[in-house]
């Protein structure tokens, strides 16, 4: 086979949406906590006030991890349940949960993975202006010290953000996802520019708090073109496709080259920098070098990409999906093929091992008569999934781990409880975990893999 002996396998999770605990043992509101109390903004109405009631349980779900084989698991932190106000203060309770966490998972054999942010930003902070604030950024740095000085004896592998793309674009440009604001495109570019400054500083912060060597990354998603065919000209379509700037729009967010490229190469891209010129704050040297820190890996969430060719006109473009193409609960499309040339195209530019760190599929899963939870598709989709996966170490990109999403069942968002992702069924009335087929199905290419 070709992936690698120490490959890491392993299932991924975001603190609010399996926690719960909203406000148990000294925790602090975030922006979701207060989003989802108003009505109208989530599917029913619900909340992540109890989700999947992990704060309480997490010594059973490791046991499940455990049982299912898993090799690492990915989870995000509360920030504001470290810090309640988003600095100061350290929230004693808050540590011992993760702590125990941590110590649960290595007694397993588990490999802890930390995000630091995944999406759950503090209400304190959102108060004083949150991403617009430019002391965010030492805020950020601040907690991430606190992270590493209390976890890095024994966790080595830190994440700073999940998906930049996704909480400031659809939180604060589309208004969806908390805090549900519609800021204009002068405010958006001015938050993403603080998230990588943060990034930057938090990376900082964390190599100078570290008990140990760590490894740090960051972990952005996007659609992950793929080219219609191997034909060399589809191929560099597809390519010059994934790293484009996309004109200004509600999706301008949405793409790789803006977030990644400061990061992992120390510049804007150029095409970025002259559409969006109008809305710019002011970028300075200082700035890219506080973003541009070495990284040990780079990581990406991948669930689907677009077919592209070259066109008659020498450009781009997008293939339309056949009528009747797969899709998953919230309609998203099933394209394995990304899975093979999104992390080929990401290796080529930043050079970095990648982690797949989400891939899943969101299905109508039920319990059945037998008591148990039979989801085909969802074997079908990862077995596909992974095969291109293998194709990207067949072409030598350096493939260090994948996590599935999610693990359990949980909180989806704005979508509610509908779309269940997780290789664990959760009944959400009586908390009651159920292994799925893709569970076992999952311990089983980990065993032969």
């Amino acid at each position: 086979m070709a992936f690698s002996k120490d490959f890491t396998w392993g299932a991924a999770t975001a603190a609010y949406q399996i926690e719960g605990a909203w406000n148990k043992d000294g925790k602090g509101p975030s922006i979701w906590d207060v989003y989802t109390h108003q009505e109208g903004h989530i599917a029913e109405n619900s909340t992540g006030d109890i989700a999947c009631d992990h704060y309480h349980r997490f010594r059973e779900d490791v046991r499940l991890m455990k049982e299912m084989g898993l090799k690492a698991y990915r989870f995000s932190l509360s920030w504001s349940r470290i810090l309640p106000n988003g600095f100061g203060d350290v929230n004693e309770k808050g540590i011992k949960f993760y702590a125990d966490l941590i110590d649960c998972l290595l007694e397993n054999g588990i490999e802890p993975y930390i995000t630091l942010f995944h999406w759950d930003l503090p209400y304190e902070l959102h108060k004083k202006g949150g991403w617009m604030n430019a002391d965010i950024v030492k805020w950020f740095a601040e907690y991430a010290a606190v992270v590493v000085e209390r976890f890095s004896d024994r966790v080595t592998h830190f994440i700073t953000f999940n998906e930049p793309q996704c909480f400031i674009g659809i939180g604060y440009l589309m208004g969806i996802d908390a805090p549900g604001l519609k800021c204009s495109y002068k405010d958006i570019f001015q938050m993403a520019h603080n998230v990588l400054k943060a990034h930057g500083a938090a990376v900082i912060a964390m190599r100078k708090a570290a008990l140990q060597p760590i490894k740090i990354g960051i972990a952005p998603t996007c659609s992950a073109h793929f080219p219609a065919t191997d034909k060399k000209e589809d191929i560099e379509a597809a390519r010059q496709s994934l790293f484009e700037c996309p004109p200004l729009s509600q999706r301008v967010m949405w793409n790789v080259s803006w977030w990644s490229d400061p990061v992992v190469l120390g510049r804007y891209p150029q095409d970025g920098l002259e559409l969006y010129k109008d809305y710019l704050p002011e970028i300075t040297e200082e700035d890219m070098k506080l973003i541009n820190q070495p990284l040990d890996f780079y990581a990406q969430n991948i669930y689907n990409g677009k077919t592209i060719q070259m066109g008659t006109d020498g450009n781009p473009e997008v293939v339309e999906r056949p009528l009747g193409y797969a899709v998953n609960v919230q309609r998203w499309p099933v394209t394995p093929e990304c899975l093979h040339w999104g992390p080929k195209f990401l290796y080529e530019r930043y050079g970095l091992p990648i982690y797949i760190t989400e891939n899943g599929m969101s299905c109508h899963d039920v319990v059945s008569l037998d008591g148990q939870v039979h989801d085909p598709n969802r074997i079908d989709f990862i077995t596909r999934y992974l095969t291109e996966l293998e194709k990207a170490t067949e072409d030598g990109v350096n493939i260090a781990g994948y996590f599935y999403w999610s693990l359990l069942d949980n909180f989806e968002w704005t979508y509610g409880y509908g779309p269940r992702f997780g290789l664990i069924y959760v009944d959400y009335t009586t908390q009651r975990r159920i292994l799925k087929d893709s569970a076992y199905w999952y311990k089983k290419w980990i065993e032969e893999h």
